[in-house]
């Protein structure tokens, strides 16, 4: 089987296979252009040929997980196991620049509009059993991550499906019952994030019937002239070569996940001292609001020629007010994963493990606490103006980040008492968004 990648209508790679497993080989006219950008940081264009240790965690973590796979592989009768075949199934509209599968003769890229609200909320129903529309026509698309989330184009300020391999612009995210209020947490905590002066993807709410949802601006496209064109990204499990299954840093795959000592050895090694900066602000964002979800795949990269930067962030919730969500952080600061029991000693062995200075992480905790306090309230009046309105639960989020932030802030101020650190949760165990919401 023979797959071709491409870059717009550039063929730059192909995906072969044969009873040695997959292999993504570059083309050489690409490797020669001026403008060539790798596949991923772990597939060099220094190597025409990257085999399968690489080029299958590169793949899988192009496909969702957990549920929303498993809909797939019902709906369109291929094992989740065939990964080549699921991605030539979905591989024309990705995250990133790219397209898989061979263009379809014939047909024209094209936006479906979704005229009605409530025809928008029988999508959104129906996501579960069909992820990404799996099997509707002219619709090939997929993303990663365990949530429930469909692409969209925005046409004349209306939502529209791409068919037929065009590029959406924007990520709908539906409220979840499980997770009361998960729409108006996500934006707040995006619109929080922006306020205190991180990088992040615009966001906003709507409504479709009876059904909320977040709408994300995709950091990966950008509109030339009316035109959208994609922007080539991966996540840090692409860049490690790590599988999905690896995305947080202590789990029972037999593969450990990066940590963050690793994650700013990368971003050292392939980027400019600003990014170091805005990793930092993102780990310490993070642990402020209570994000114990921000696995690997929740950070980015965008890939150019002859540039290497970190994506906008996205993907930021609060876990501390949702029942049977872990604690536990996705990956340790300074040996310490509980985001309450986060102290200066940690964050100084947090700045000893990845190169940083010790006195400017804990000025920077200090910093970016006290500009996310001052922000929050103008940050929840931002999300309850949008079209979904407040929910019941928004001042609840409100409270609980400011009360976490407060005390990030505090502890890393003073040493603290030494406290005996709480066992962590087996990985098997762990219930994140996700976990709980089943998308």
């Amino acid at each position: 089987m023979m797959l071709p990648i491409y870059a717009d209508d550039r063929l730059i790679a192909s995906i072969d296979a044969d009873r040695d497993g997959p292999r993504v080989r570059y083309d050489e006219d690409w490797r020669a252009a001026a403008d060539a950008f790798p596949i991923s940081l772990s597939m060099p264009l220094a190597t025409a040929v990257h085999d399968g240790d690489v080029a299958v965690p590169w793949l899988m973590n192009l496909l969702p997980e957990g549920e929303p796979l498993r809909a797939m592989t019902r709906a369109i009768g291929i094992s989740r196991d065939d990964i080549l075949g699921l991605i030539a199934q979905t591989g024309r509209d990705l995250a990133g620049a790219l397209t898989i599968g061979s263009p379809r003769v014939g047909e024209r890229p094209d936006y479906r509009r979704v005229a009605e609200p409530r025809n928008l909320e029988r999508i959104i129903a129906e996501l579960p059993a069909r992820p990404f529309l799996v099997g509707e026509d002219g619709v090939s698309m997929s993303l990663a991550g365990a949530q429930e989330k469909l692409s969209v184009g925005l046409v004349e300020g209306q939502i529209a499906i791409p068919v037929n391999g065009a590029p959406s612009t924007h990520i709908l995210k539906p409220g979840n019952p499980r997770l009361p209020d998960s729409v108006q947490n996500e934006a707040l905590c995006m619109v929080l994030a922006r306020r205190a002066g991180l990088n992040v993807a615009p966001v906003t709410t709507g409504l479709a019937g009876a059904r909320g949802y977040l709408l994300v601006d995709r950091y990966d496209r950008a509109i030339d002239g009316g035109a959208v064109r994609r922007l080539h990204q991966e996540d840090f499990c692409q860049a490690t070569g790590r599988p999905p299954v690896a995305k947080y840093e202590h789990n029972h795959s037999g593969a450990k996940g990066p940590s963050l000592a690793e994650m700013f050895a990368l971003v050292r090694t392939h980027m400019t001292a600003r990014d170091i900066n805005r990793l930092l602000d993102a780990v310490i964002f993070n642990i402020a609001i209570g994000n114990v979800d921000s696995h690997a795949k929740n950070y980015s990269i965008r890939l150019a020629p002859r540039r290497v930067e970190l994506a906008p962030l996205y993907d930021l919730m609060s876990g501390l007010d949702w029942p049977n969500i872990t604690q536990n952080h996705a990956q340790d600061i300074g040996g310490q994963r509980r985001g309450r029991n986060i102290h200066g000693r940690h964050w100084r062995r947090l700045a000893e493990d990845c190169g940083l200075s010790r006195p400017g992480v804990i000025r920077r905790v200090d910093q970016l606490t006290t500009r996310l306090l001052a922000e929050l309230d103008g940050a929840a009046e931002e999300v309850a103006a949008m079209p979904a309105g407040a929910g019941c639960m928004l001042p609840t989020f409100n409270a609980s980040i400011r009360d976490r932030a407060n005390a990030v802030r505090t502890h890393a101020r003073r040493e603290g008492d030494e406290i005996e650190a709480e066992p962590l949760e087996p990985a098997e165990e762990h219930r994140t968004y996700g976990d709980v919401s089943g998308d």
